[in-house]
């Protein structure tokens, strides 16, 4: 890797604000970030595993966020922590040792997939306003999605936001803001395991990973703001959209 430039501190800055802000509504930031840490000349696996310093500083400030707006439901941590934080220790070892090659049929499946149940049952991801919450005892299909969303997660950031959403919002049914604080929250656990994983295999570069972690927090800042004033629909059309151009990334990344 070259030396880091002040123009290329920059675009990392830059860029980490706009991956802090979507995916804190969304998510798909990291098919910026990994773009862009590549552009040094990075390998693709130290970038997936630089990346997460980003995605490990972003999550912590973001489920604190919404923690003091009174949106993380405390009681379902636990629960929830259990299937992704296992499932993110497979996958963090399997991206520490396996080639990267299939990770872009994997993610463009993931995100079709989304993009169809979200336009032809769009009530998937909205639930009604007298909706509660299920526990993962009285839905085990939960159970196994948030264990998929580890090791998807574990092994490359990319697109598991979504697949975080679809488990709490479409099978468990909270609220998108509140599984959005959720969502924070796990991919914050399973950002832990990844991190000492890579730091463990010694993948992590420091420098660019925390310059693009600061960015990323600013943009946190903005997104829950912005999540707790808008409309659900709007969270839902949002995600909706990211997840399109989630699709087209991956389909013409080389």
């Amino acid at each position: 890797m070259t030396m880091i430039t002040w123009e290329y501190a920059l675009l990392l800055l830059a860029v980490g604000v706009i991956a802090g802000f979507v995916n804190t509504l969304a998510g798909g930031g990291s098919m910026l970030t990994l773009p862009v840490l590549m552009l040094s000349g990075m390998p693709a696996d130290l970038a997936n595993a630089t990346n997460r310093v980003s995605i490990w500083g972003q999550s912590a400030f973001g489920a604190m966020r919404f923690h003091q707006h009174q949106q993380l439901d405390v009681s379902a941590i636990i629960p929830v922590l259990i299937p992704t934080a296992s499932g993110s220790l497979i996958g963090a070892l399997l991206a520490s040792f396996l080639p990267l090659t299939f990770l872009k049929p994997a993610l463009l499946i993931v995100m079709i997939f989304m993009a169809l149940i979200m336009v032809i049952m769009p009530s998937v991801l909205e639930p009604g306003l007298d909706e509660i919450p299920f526990t993962l005892k009285q839905k085990p299909a939960g159970n196994v999605a948030l264990f998929l969303s580890g090791i998807y997660g574990g092994f490359v950031q990319a697109g598991v936001g979504y697949i975080l959403l679809f488990s709490l919002t479409g099978i468990l049914r909270y609220h998108l803001v509140k599984a959005n604080a959720l969502k924070m929250t796990a991919t914050l656990i399973f950002s832990t395991i990844a991190l000492v994983v890579f730091i463990w295999r010694d993948q992590v570069l420091w420098i660019p990973g925390l310059i693009l972690c600061v960015g990323a927090i600013v943009g946190v800042q903005a997104s829950v703001w912005f999540a707790l004033k808008a409309h659900q629909k709007t969270l839902k059309w949002i995600l909706l959209v990211m997840i399109f151009m989630t699709c087209l990334g991956a389909f013409f990344k080389k």
